[in-house]
């Protein structure tokens, strides 16, 4: 229920947005709280108060805390004003995608069942296409300056007092929805509340940083990438930079500008980073430490990562939209395999189990997630939730395995695995060699059916696509027998592509998402 909080009591720190921002302002109300593109500069107290105001305008324009609010904006500094606010008056942020089609949008908020609609002008585009389909939303809020039959929150705001809202929204209550990127039909709504993005915002408690660290993100702080980045920058106390682009030319003139410290990245940033030589002669000496998560790190990429970046320490996660940071490891001090994700962080549990769901170790099995950080379930699929919501466990389809000391090794998805020779192998294991290869900056190995109209359809042969380093020159032949050289018989390629480049997801950061080893089979599965 929505209050009037001055002062602050108790269970105000039981709401997202009062805990990781307000907190930084009572606490430490002069420090650097957020540069935007080099170009603004706010304290944890003057954000305070601006985050206070488009939250006053908000409730001003009629947002009512439990409120289902469709937001969709690309502008860095909006998404991480309008969040944050949404968030303390206890309205739900329904987290949209800026890069998904105008109908895949359409149909999430209208499933997601969204009644009111906030947006920044880099989205005007999309949000004319999909509003006459949206019947539903009775309230469309616009930041940026007004448009017609629109509330101009920005107007609103600037005439707003800057003294904290009534908190709207606490511990278990829902704090939003973000969205899965699934392969197949609709995103799904993962459920979160107050408390599951408080568990994930103390991700930096495992990580070395101190006073003066400086957390540098980009433009894909929509969606998870809120409570994954921002949350847990702000929880610590950190400077965060905020960029529009984060991908690798951004990167290199932004981490000696802003001496940034810390950063949270996927594996194939680096692949792209340092497969040109457009790093060379960068100062990132700044640069402490190196989270590394979403996909698997290769250990041929870990020590051209060391090598560059010689004083920065590196982590490894492991975790899923459902249960973001589960695992979490050192990856450059002998602490661990480099081949595991590392293990459960604290609070938090995993355990890898049978076909029967018997706990195993040293076994193959599948990877269940638990702690305070798991999703509340998927928005309005019972079905699928109890699917992956198992006794308290969280089991989303991942195999890996565990040894003795609970360190984790992630194998990869189910339906990647490639089944050659009656025997079954993980891309990963395969890419890793080939990221090993002299003049190679990236590698995708997927599996391709051999006989796709026999019985045997499910024995299948081994595609391999990379991409050269930049000066290094390539031929099919000679990766294939290189690869041929250090691999089993069964994880032979059978045909290798030289490609300029390897499909990703688009995450608006600039540089590469997740691979996507669907896409190199739609693209060379005719080369087999």
């Amino acid at each position: 229920m929505a209050r009037e909080n001055s002062p602050s009591t108790s269970s105000d720190f039981s709401n997202y947005a009062h805990a990781i921002l307000t907190a930084n302002a009572l606490r430490t109300p002069d420090k650097t709280a957020l540069t935007y593109c080099g170009e603004q500069s706010f304290t944890y107290d003057q954000l305070n108060r601006r985050v206070n105001r488009v939250a006053h305008a908000l409730l001003a324009a009629g947002i009512t805390p439990g409120a289902r609010v469709a937001s969709l904006m690309n502008e860095t500094l909006h998404v991480a004003e309008v969040y944050l606010a949404q968030m303390k008056i206890g309205s739900v942020v329904a987290a949209l995608n800026p890069y998904w089609p105008a109908d895949t949008l359409r149909q999430v908020v209208e499933h997601s069942e969204c009644t009111a609609f906030v947006y920044d002008a880099t989205v005007e585009g999309l949000v004319e296409q999909i509003r006459p389909g949206l019947p539903n939303v009775k309230l469309w809020l616009r930041v940026g300056g007004a448009a017609e039959d629109t509330v101009d929150v920005d107007a609103l705001a600037a005439n707003a007092g800057e003294s904290e809202p009534p908190l709207g929204g606490f511990g278990d209550d829902l704090l939003a929805l973000f969205y899965t990127s699934g392969t197949t039909g609709l995103p799904k709504a993962v459920m979160h509340t107050h408390f599951s993005s408080l568990a994930s915002a103390q991700i930096w408690l495992d990580v070395e940083h101190g006073p003066d660290s400086v957390m540098g993100t980009g433009a894909i702080i929509w969606g998870i990438g809120f409570p994954a980045l921002v949350g847990p920058a702000f929880y610590a106390g950190m400077t965060l930079v905020l960029e529009q682009d984060w991908g690798p030319a951004n990167f290199l003139r932004v981490v000696p500008r802003e001496k940034v410290t810390h950063v949270s990245l996927i594996p194939s940033f680096f692949s792209a980073l340092l497969g040109s030589d457009d790093h060379e002669g960068v100062d990132l000496s700044s640069l402490r430490a190196i989270v590394l998560g979403g996909e698997p790190l290769p250990p041929a990429l870990r020590e051209r990562i060391l090598t560059r970046v010689p004083g920065a320490a590196i982590y490894s996660y492991y975790g899923q939209t459902e249960a973001p940071y589960t695992c979490f490891g050192r990856q450059d001090d002998g602490s661990q395999d480099i081949s595991s994700v590392g293990r459960a962080r604290t609070s938090c549990a995993v355990r890898i189990t049978d076909p029967n769901g018997n706990r195993v170790l040293d076994e193959v099995g599948e990877i269940n997630l638990a702690g305070p950080n798991m999703m509340a379930g998927y928005d309005k699929l019972p079905g699928r939730t109890a699917d992956v919501l198992r006794d308290g466990w969280y089991v989303g389809g991942d195999l890996g395995r565990m040894d003795a000391g609970g360190f984790v090794h992630v194998l990869g998805r189910r339906e990647d695995a490639i089944l050659k020779g009656g025997q079954w192998t993980q891309p990963v294991e395969i890419e890793e060699a080939a990221i090993e290869l002299d003049g190679v900056a990236e590698a995708g190995a997927v599996g391709i059916p051999a006989h796709p109209e026999g019985q045997d359809a499910v024995e299948q042969k081994v595609l391999v696509a990379v991409v050269a380093r930049a000066g290094a020159s390539l031929t099919e032949d000679a990766v294939k027998a290189a690869l041929a050289a250090r691999l089993p018989a069964h994880r032979h390629p059978d045909a290798v592509v030289i490609a300029e480049e390897l499909p990703h997801t688009q995450d608006a950061s600039g540089g590469p998402g997740k691979l996507l080893r669907r896409g190199i089979r739609d693209a060379y599965a005719d080369r087999v």
